[in-house]
């Protein structure tokens, strides 16, 4: 019964590796064209936001926020969530349809074939490891939250080990929040890590709950006497839901 049920589970994930290919692939010649442009950037939006909910429906999955918060549509917000599992970005594009945003990302994600390419084309890449990188990571979002985009970041950084509940976060998030003076939106993945974590023989289909949490205000915050209250205020949120669960 173990052997099935692992059999059953690796063709499991293997048909998520497809779909995001063969999706990708598919869409390729329109993604050519509206990431082309940073005026298209909302169109690209809204068809990644039916791409991501397309494959969480085709792998089993259901997002539901169990509580939302008021978005003003087409203002600037930072995005910040726990990060479990490779279904993240997927349901994050899924959950926020109508405040276009991009990624900061490690630079490793533009190493997949197709996905990469347009993941690139998209996103903030950040090499952590260089420090010329990082800093570049601050005119991207300047120019993205001109256009009126938002900014997502996982502020963890990479995803924790599996034992882990949440880790610690990094400075990114909150420094680009302050300095431009944005609101910031705790997010909280409840079901990620149980339905679809890195560990490969693992995982099953189900309700991926999403809760909100109300915007915080930068407005007068300053990084040098702000930054770590905000960081442990946004911790705490988030930590205080995924140890309840």
């Amino acid at each position: 019964m173990k052997f099935i049920k692992g059999i059953v589970i690796l063709l499991w994930r293997l048909w998520f590796y497809l779909l995001v290919f063969v999706f990708t692939f598919v869409l390729s010649p329109i993604l050519l064209v509206v990431t082309s442009n940073v005026k298209t950037y909302p169109v690209f939006f809204k068809m990644a936001h039916y791409w991501a909910r397309l494959i969480l429906f085709m792998m089993g999955f259901k997002s539901k926020i169990i509580q939302a918060t008021s978005l003003q549509p087409r203002h600037s917000y930072m995005f910040s969530a726990n990060h479990t599992s490779m279904i993240d970005i997927m349901l994050m594009l899924s959950v926020i349809p109508d405040n276009p945003f991009v990624f900061v990302g490690k630079v490793e994600l533009a190493r997949i074939p197709i996905f990469g390419f347009f993941y690139r084309r998209t996103s903030i890449l950040v090499d952590r490891a260089s420090a010329t990188s990082r800093k570049e990571v601050y005119n991207q979002a300047q120019a993205k939250l001109d256009r009126g985009l938002s900014v997502c970041i996982f502020p963890e950084g990479l995803v924790p080990d599996e034992e882990v509940i949440l880790s610690e976060f990094k400075n990114g998030a909150f420094n680009l929040a302050i300095e431009h003076q944005i609101p910031i939106v705790p997010i909280s993945f409840l079901d990620c890590k149980k339905r679809f974590s890195y560990t490969f023989f693992s995982g099953r289909p189900g309700v991926l709950r999403v809760k909100f949490h109300p915007p915080i205000s930068t407005i007068e915050l300053n990084i040098k006497d702000h930054k770590e209250s905000l960081k442990k205020q946004v911790y705490d949120l988030i930590y205080n839901d995924l140890i309840n669960e």
